[in-house]
């Protein structure tokens, strides 16, 4: 699983002469925040970045890599690599005078922890398969899995040869998105969020993991600020008939009806979907 980067491009800011570090710039991007600071000496102007990004590390978010672009007041390319122990970036400028302007940029990819899933995939006198993704052995237990899917059931079964194969390979999935889904179903379970949830329906959907698809909707019934025509989407199109009649609940108004007719996902309602709503605007109008 991959998150985008973070991109922020600040306004002309003035450095001015000082000693001791100024916070000339804040700002708070996607969870990640950045305060630019700068002090001078006669011969030097520094530039310090510190970055934080605590409303991420519930995504499992442990860094950034990428880089600062200086455009003022000389163009220059900064590499960045922040971690728990590295969150400031430092550079200096020689024989800049004050006052002068600073503007910058920035692109930073997080880097997302795998430790979770690790521990998750570990030997152990329970586990007794290996599957293979992304080049890496994840231990499993197969009558947990089977118990859970019908895909791993099948999998692991006399009748097909991936059931005699001491390591399965599993194509077409990475390691962090496996991780992701059987975490959600795992006995001491990472709960899914707003940014984990489709990814989480879309595998569980291809691995058929209905108890993943239970744990989401409950997340989607009780905690999520996803758009109501969004919701009334995947909850049709994954099968969750709670959500769904919530959704379809909550369609209250004609113009409530008017903004999810204009939606993206409108279209790819199934006809089921569209003769409830349907019903819903008849006792409305």
């Amino acid at each position: 699983m991959s998150y985008e980067a973070i991109r922020f491009k600040s306004a002309d800011k003035i450095i001015s002469t000082t000693t001791d570090y100024s916070a000339l710039d804040t700002s708070e991007t996607n969870g990640l925040s950045c305060v630019a600071k700068t002090k001078t000496t006669p011969q030097e102007t520094f530039v310090c970045w510190t970055f934080d990004w605590n409303q991420l590390i519930a995504d499992r978010v442990i860094g950034f890599t990428g880089e600062i672009i200086v455009k003022k007041p000389s163009e220059i390319v900064i590499p960045v690599n922040l971690f728990k122990n590295k969150k400031e970036i430092v550079h200096k400028f020689l024989e800049i005078p004050t006052p002068v302007n600073l503007q910058f940029e920035y692109s930073l990819l997080p880097i997302l922890s795998t430790e979770i899933y690790d521990q998750m995939f570990l030997p152990s006198a329970k586990n007794d398969a290996i599957l293979e993704v992304d080049g890496l052995k994840l231990s499993v237990n197969k009558a947990f899995l089977s118990y859970h899917s019908d895909f791993f059931c099948a999998l692991f079964s006399s009748n097909f040869k991936e059931g005699n194969m001491n390591e399965i390979p599993i194509k077409d999935v990475s390691y962090d998105e496996i991780g992701l889904l059987l975490s959600t179903i795992n006995p001491k379970p990472t709960f899914p969020n707003d940014k984990t949830v489709p990814k989480i329906l879309e595998l569980a959907d291809r691995f058929l993991v209905p108890s993943a698809i239970y744990h989401v909707e409950y997340h989607l019934l009780n905690n999520t600020k996803i758009e109501n025509e969004k919701l009334l989407w995947m909850a049709d199109r994954y099968g969750m008939e709670e959500l769904l009649e919530k959704m379809i609940k909550e369609l209250d108004s004609i113009q409530k009806a008017k903004q999810l007719k204009a939606s993206d996902g409108y279209e790819e309602l199934s006809d089921k979907a569209k003769a409830k709503i349907l019903d819903k605007i008849m006792t409305i109008i």
